[in-house]
């Protein structure tokens, strides 16, 4: 088994401990803020790898948006459920997700950058025919092109990114304008964040 094959089964075994270290202190909120001010009040956003619910989706949540949340994880999907019954969550490699309805905001926060580069690549025009007219993407990605390995639960937990300018081209091939990007933002935890909108 690829080392990338087995982050569904990592998350499922380790959700209860993943949702107690998973910091609540929305040190990302200045991206979110970002995010929000170009989504429409009310709007849709779909959270791509949206673990337990907590921070991320509450605070969208929060500010007005309906929100649909997918994770591979059922424990993590069940745990959305029970803290947010009047969303949708769906238990679904977000590789897997099938045309046919749009939203106004992705977010793929912390969950696309454990893609193997491939897999990512072939992300960009799922994130564009999910992509209402206008709306808002944002995601996580490493900040140089390679694999990185890290740890969790006492597993290798696998990372991939690729380079800038990839990114930036993948963007514009899929119809999205980058709107800011930092790599390894010191005031959001290091995260490199990629910001775009879609321009047709």
């Amino acid at each position: 088994m690829a080392e990338d094959d087995n982050i569904r089964e990592i998350y499922e075994r380790h959700a209860l401990a993943f949702d107690n270290l998973r910091g609540k202190n929305l040190f990302e909120k200045p991206w979110l803020d970002r995010f929000a001010a170009r989504v429409p009040a009310t709007g849709t956003v779909l959270d791509l790898g949206c673990g337990s619910g907590e921070p991320l989706a509450k605070d969208l949540i929060g500010r007005g948006f309906r929100l649909t949340g997918v994770d591979s994880s059922q424990t993590l999907i069940d745990l959305c459920q029970t803290r947010f019954p009047d969303h949708q969550w769906i238990v679904r490699d977000m590789r897997k997700l099938p045309p046919g309805r749009t939203f106004n905001g992705i977010v793929a926060w912390h969950s696309f950058f454990h893609l193997n580069p491939d897999d990512q690549r072939a992300m960009f025009p799922v994130f564009a025919y999910l992509s209402a007219p206008g709306a808002v993407l944002m995601f996580t990605a490493g900040h140089f092109a390679g694999v990185a390995m890290g740890e969790f639960g006492g597993e290798p937990l696998y990372h991939a990114s690729l380079d800038a300018e990839e990114y930036r081209a993948l963007l514009a091939q899929n119809g999205f304008d980058v709107v800011a990007q930092a790599s390894q933002d010191p005031s959001c935890g290091g995260a490199t964040v990629w910001l775009a909108q879609r321009f047709d």
